[in-house]
């Protein structure tokens, strides 16, 4: 089978251009600062609540972008109008009913949800099997073994959150290509004091939020969730791992486990992508559509607190809106232009995987490529990041483009956003739709999911720049041969 960049890559090889300067110019010199500041200081105002999904302020917001949508002349893009309306369901976890068992000869432990374990997110289930316990579940400690029906116990050292979070997606990614039924995580068994407290308020903290309902999208669950994954309490662990001595990676502990998760009755809720399309001009290439991304949703109301995520995602939401701006003063491209709202991305990237399921382009359209931005208002000016990188398979020409236009906007050299390649939207671009993906992302910072993301913070001049980078890529993404 020929892998992405057999197909793709002398596809979108580097380009002539083939735009219009003269419609770029004009495209260009219409993005200003000051609209897009003003675009976020309504997008994060606290009347919006933190654009939770579902919530008033979500819809709010939608509102606000098809009013701007329709002013600037696009064509509705969704099945309701402008907006392409999901459905989602809400599900609690039944603590009463959620219970894991450990086995070992005789004997059986059950394990309360909460104190002795917790999970994160997944459908209903039952599973049962044996334990192999595989070390930090590197590459190295994984080599060779197959772990067919058995749950992997994994020892999790803590550390840097970014890094833990991106160290989690690559050990889920290697127990399942080593055939997995699950991971279990622990603490080291020479745990120091702080290092087991720390442990029991990180349980806490989970099992809080797992009690609190879950979206998914409706019919995803039909398609099979993530890796079961459960967290152990250190008193759990030592049930594992009793009469073990020092365990090896590949080593069965000679226990059994089953864990039984249920849910309760669903909640069925409606929410909104919104779209808008820019028709092409050319009959041979308007089918070809190019999809600009970004979410416009954030985590809403906290503890009394508004959490109103200027830079996440109020920034990338800004910016599409000066590229819509922009596209009205450059006028039809060859190819058509998508710009896409999402809402969701918060939750789990819904909105997308819902989007790219079923995707809303008239009949005969089809999507070629999609650009997404998200968090671009902050962080040093010349301080921008994409993905996938040269240093991963999905590396293509869009991204060489963008590498490429990225100095003339001020942008010396574009940094990887590799160990984000699957937190947001484009990543459901890439998997469901096989086309090719630019991430672009300025990083993360102290107000990251906290309160203090205001938009007195944002650099709205960088976001003038990185919205202006974008149009140069429209611009350059109208060559004959872009894709097949």
């Amino acid at each position: 089978m020929l892998s992405f960049n057999a197909i793709v890559l002398p596809l979108l090889a580097p380009l002539a251009p083939g735009g219009d300067p003269a419609a770029l110019e004009r495209a260009l010199d219409s993005i200003e600062t000051r609209s897009i500041a003003a675009d976020v200081r309504f997008l994060a105002s606290d009347e919006l609540e933190g654009r939770d999904t579902p919530s008033a302020g979500l819809r709010l917001a939608a509102r606000y972008l098809r009013a701007r949508l329709e002013r600037l002349g696009f064509q509705p893009g969704g099945d309701h109008g402008f907006f392409d309306v999901y459905q989602l369901q809400r599900r609690g976890v039944d603590t009463e009913q959620s219970r894991a068992w450990i086995t070992r000869g005789e004997e059986q432990h059950e394990l309360a949800f909460g104190p002795d374990y917790v999970f994160r997110g997944g459908g209903e289930h039952q599973f049962e099997g044996r334990v192999t316990f595989v070390g930090s579940a590197s590459e190295s400690d994984l080599k060779g073994l197959e772990l067919g029906g058995r749950w992997a116990l994994v020892i999790d050292g803590g550390g840097d959150r970014r890094r833990s979070w991106a160290e989690r997606g690559a050990r889920i990614e290697r127990l399942q290509a080593a055939g997995a039924l699950g991971m279990l995580t622990a603490i080291p068994a020479d745990a120091t004091p702080e290092q087991i407290a720390e442990r029991t308020q990180s349980l806490e903290r989970t099992a809080q939020s797992a009690l609190r309902p879950r979206l998914e999208v409706v019919g995803r669950e039909e398609e099979g969730g993530d890796l079961p994954s459960l967290s152990l309490a250190p008193s759990a662990a030592r049930l594992l791992l009793e009469g073990q001595g020092v365990p090896v990676p590949g080593q069965d502990l000679g226990v059994r486990l089953k864990e039984r998760r249920v849910l309760a009755p669903p909640e069925v809720i409606e929410v909104e992508n919104v779209a808008g399309l820019w028709r092409g001009s050319d009959p041979e290439l308007d089918d070809e559509v190019i999809v600009l991304s970004a979410h416009y949703d954030h985590v809403g109301v906290q503890d009394g607190e508004i959490y109103n995520g200027a830079d996440d995602n109020g920034s990338g939401s800004a910016g599409l809106l000066a590229v819509a701006e922009a596209l009205s003063h450059y006028g039809p491209l060859r190819r058509s232009v998508l710009i896409l709202w999402v809402s969701g991305e918060e939750k789990g990237l819904l909105g997308s995987w819902a989007w790219t399921r079923e995707p809303t382009l008239p009949e005969g359209m089809r999507a070629v490529c999609d650009v997404n931005i998200d968090m671009i208002g902050r962080n040093p000016p010349g301080q921008l990041m994409i993905t996938p990188s040269s240093a991963r398979e999905e590396y293509n020409g869009l991204v060489r483009l963008a590498e490429s236009f990225a100095p003339l906007e001020g942008f010396p050299e574009l940094g990887s956003a590799d160990e984000y390649w699957s937190r947001s939207d484009h990543h459901n671009f890439s998997e469901h739709l096989k086309i090719p993906v630019a991430f672009l992302f300025s990083g993360e910072h102290e107000d990251y999911h906290r309160p203090g993301d205001d938009a007195e913070k944002i650099d709205a001049d960088k976001i003038r720049r990185v919205a202006r980078l974008v149009a140069r890529l429209l611009d350059g993404l109208q060559d004959d041969r872009l894709l097949p």
